[in-house]
């Protein structure tokens, strides 16, 4: 068993880590509102140069030939831009600083929850802690995915 004040040193190094990634998270939701809100502007932007420019092909400010060439254009970019805004309005899982807090708070707390619980209990502990790893039936080997199998491949060079 840890030491209590070792424990309460890791204890606070794990909330350190969730803060972070929690910090980190709500930035990228920021960032990600305003690239939303770029977007959804210069969205607007192009559709009221469209606009405008029909109103000058009406009043024959314009000529057909430049109106054509710059309906085309503008056409591109609102297509480009509703593009974008839909990969952008696309949701984004928010669970990752979740699973990321439970998986540290699990492997802080494992020693004890393993010794507190019976057989059966502790079984699923094992399964869960052991979800990606293979054995031989005498040998534990985690199974890695990407981009961790590379990861581990370089560390062992």
């Amino acid at each position: 068993m840890l030491e209590p004040r070792l424990s309460d040193q890791l204890g606070s190094i794990l909330k350190n880590i969730i803060d972070s990634m929690a910090a980190d998270q709500a930035r990228a939701e920021a960032q990600h509102r305003a690239q939303i809100t770029s977007v959804e502007q210069r969205l607007a932007a192009v559709r009221t140069r469209m606009d405008q420019a029909y109103e000058d092909k009406l009043d024959g400010r314009l000529d057909e030939q430049m109106w054509t060439r710059k309906m085309r254009d503008w056409r591109d970019q609102e297509k480009e831009l509703e593009a974008a805004l839909h990969r952008l309005q696309t949701p984004i899982a928010g669970g990752s600083v979740l699973t990321a807090q439970r998986t540290l708070e699990l492997a802080h707390h494992a020693h004890s929850l393993y010794l507190t619980r019976n057989h059966s209990e502790r079984g699923q502990l094992l399964k869960s802690v052991l979800l990606n790893c293979a054995t031989d039936g005498v040998n534990l080997a985690p199974t890695y995915r990407k981009p961790f199998d590379l990861i581990f491949q370089r560390a062992k060079k």
